[in-house]
Protein backbone atom coordinates (compact mmCIF):
# COMPACT_ATOMS: atom_id res chain seq x y z
CA UNK A 1 0.00 0.00 0.00
CA UNK A 2 1.48 3.46 -0.74
CA UNK A 3 1.56 6.62 0.86
CA UNK A 4 -1.41 7.76 -1.81
CA UNK A 5 -3.13 5.14 -0.34
CA UNK A 6 -2.89 5.84 3.37
CA UNK A 7 -3.26 9.91 2.77
CA UNK A 8 -6.13 10.01 0.72
CA UNK A 9 -8.58 12.61 0.10
CA UNK A 10 -10.67 12.07 3.39
CA UNK A 11 -7.68 12.20 5.66
CA UNK A 12 -6.18 15.63 3.67
CA UNK A 13 -9.77 16.82 4.60
CA UNK A 14 -10.14 15.96 8.09
CA UNK A 15 -6.78 17.27 8.46
CA UNK A 16 -7.56 20.63 6.66
CA UNK A 17 -10.66 20.97 8.61
CA UNK A 18 -8.50 21.08 12.24
CA UNK A 19 -11.87 21.25 14.08
CA UNK A 20 -10.91 22.04 17.65
CA UNK A 21 -7.54 23.26 16.78
CA UNK A 22 -6.44 26.05 19.55
CA UNK A 23 -6.91 26.87 23.44
CA UNK A 24 -9.71 27.33 25.85
CA UNK A 25 -9.49 29.70 28.32
CA UNK A 26 -9.96 27.87 31.32
CA UNK A 27 -9.66 24.26 30.63
CA UNK A 28 -10.48 21.80 33.32
CA UNK A 29 -7.74 19.35 32.60
CA UNK A 30 -4.37 19.62 30.06
CA UNK A 31 -2.28 17.05 29.18
CA UNK A 32 0.56 16.88 26.31
CA UNK A 33 1.78 13.52 24.67
CA UNK A 34 4.19 12.76 22.00
CA UNK A 35 5.18 9.84 20.03
CA UNK A 36 8.59 8.74 20.28
CA UNK A 37 8.54 6.72 17.34
CA UNK A 38 7.51 10.04 15.03
CA UNK A 39 7.41 12.84 16.47
CA UNK A 40 4.04 13.97 17.04
CA UNK A 41 2.89 15.90 19.55
CA UNK A 42 -0.83 17.12 20.35
CA UNK A 43 -2.03 19.05 23.43
CA UNK A 44 -5.52 18.00 24.40
CA UNK A 45 -7.94 20.31 26.93
CA UNK A 46 -11.42 20.15 27.74
CA UNK A 47 -13.83 21.58 30.18
CA UNK A 48 -16.09 19.25 31.50
CA UNK A 49 -19.58 19.23 32.85
CA UNK A 50 -21.26 16.72 34.32
CA UNK A 51 -18.82 14.71 33.58
CA UNK A 52 -19.48 15.36 29.58
CA UNK A 53 -16.72 17.29 27.70
CA UNK A 54 -18.24 20.66 27.67
CA UNK A 55 -15.37 21.77 25.49
CA UNK A 56 -12.03 21.01 23.84
CA UNK A 57 -9.30 22.26 22.01
CA UNK A 58 -6.26 20.75 20.66
CA UNK A 59 -2.76 21.58 19.02
CA UNK A 60 -0.93 19.02 16.68
CA UNK A 61 2.53 18.99 15.79
CA UNK A 62 2.32 16.18 13.89
CA UNK A 63 1.50 14.07 10.51
CA UNK A 64 -1.88 14.24 8.70
CA UNK A 65 -3.19 10.60 10.20
CA UNK A 66 -2.75 12.56 13.85
CA UNK A 67 -4.74 16.32 12.78
CA UNK A 68 -6.82 14.46 11.31
CA UNK A 69 -7.71 12.07 13.99
CA UNK A 70 -7.63 15.05 16.67
CA UNK A 71 -10.44 17.05 13.99
CA UNK A 72 -12.37 14.11 14.41
CA UNK A 73 -12.35 14.68 18.11
CA UNK A 74 -12.96 18.08 17.94
CA UNK A 75 -16.44 17.35 15.83
CA UNK A 76 -17.61 14.06 17.39
CA UNK A 77 -16.49 14.67 21.42
CA UNK A 78 -17.88 17.08 22.60
CA UNK A 79 -20.97 15.50 25.22
CA UNK A 80 -18.98 12.53 25.37
CA UNK A 81 -18.24 11.39 28.87
CA UNK A 82 -14.32 9.98 29.82
CA UNK A 83 -15.63 6.34 29.75
CA UNK A 84 -17.55 6.69 26.62
CA UNK A 85 -14.07 8.35 24.88
CA UNK A 86 -12.01 4.87 26.83
CA UNK A 87 -14.45 2.57 24.89
CA UNK A 88 -14.20 4.54 21.79
CA UNK A 89 -10.15 4.27 21.64
CA UNK A 90 -10.30 0.31 22.23
CA UNK A 91 -13.02 0.07 19.60
CA UNK A 92 -10.77 2.04 17.27
CA UNK A 93 -8.11 0.09 18.37
CA UNK A 94 -9.89 -2.98 17.67
CA UNK A 95 -10.56 -1.30 13.76
CA UNK A 96 -7.30 -0.76 13.11
CA UNK A 97 -6.09 -4.00 14.56
CA UNK A 98 -8.69 -6.35 13.41
CA UNK A 99 -10.44 -4.47 10.28
CA UNK A 100 -13.96 -3.76 12.18
CA UNK A 101 -16.22 -1.16 11.39
CA UNK A 102 -15.66 2.86 12.88
CA UNK A 103 -17.93 3.19 16.58
CA UNK A 104 -21.47 4.06 15.97
CA UNK A 105 -21.82 8.17 15.38
CA UNK A 106 -18.24 8.61 14.64
CA UNK A 107 -18.24 7.20 10.88
CA UNK A 108 -15.52 9.89 9.95
CA UNK A 109 -13.22 7.13 11.60
CA UNK A 110 -13.54 4.87 8.82
CA UNK A 111 -10.89 7.05 6.70
CA UNK A 112 -8.51 5.73 8.63
CA UNK A 113 -9.20 2.09 7.74
CA UNK A 114 -5.90 1.97 5.10
CA UNK A 115 -3.96 2.43 8.55
CA UNK A 116 -4.51 -1.08 9.17
CA UNK A 117 -1.70 -2.40 6.74
CA UNK A 118 0.27 0.26 8.56
CA UNK A 119 0.82 -0.77 12.25
CA UNK A 120 3.64 1.17 12.57
CA UNK A 121 1.00 4.36 11.83
CA UNK A 122 -1.28 3.16 14.54
CA UNK A 123 0.26 5.61 17.28
CA UNK A 124 -0.21 8.32 15.08
CA UNK A 125 -4.32 7.92 14.91
CA UNK A 126 -4.60 7.08 18.17
CA UNK A 127 -2.28 9.87 20.02
CA UNK A 128 -4.87 12.21 20.42
CA UNK A 129 -7.58 9.86 21.79
CA UNK A 130 -4.89 8.91 24.21
CA UNK A 131 -4.04 12.77 24.95
CA UNK A 132 -8.03 13.43 25.37
CA UNK A 133 -8.52 10.68 27.94
CA UNK A 134 -5.31 12.06 29.77
CA UNK A 135 -6.87 15.37 30.05
CA UNK A 136 -10.45 14.22 31.25
CA UNK A 137 -8.19 11.89 34.09
CA UNK A 138 -6.72 15.26 34.99
CA UNK A 139 -9.90 17.22 34.89
CA UNK A 140 -11.57 14.95 36.89
CA UNK A 141 -8.67 14.67 39.64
Amino acid sequence: MSAKDLYHEAIKSLAAADTGHGRLEAPDGRATLDNPLCGDRVEMEAQLAQGRVAALAHRVKGCLLCRAAASVIGKRAPGASAEEIERLTADLTDMLERQRPPPAGWEELSAFAPVHAHRSRYGCVLLPFKALLAALRAARS
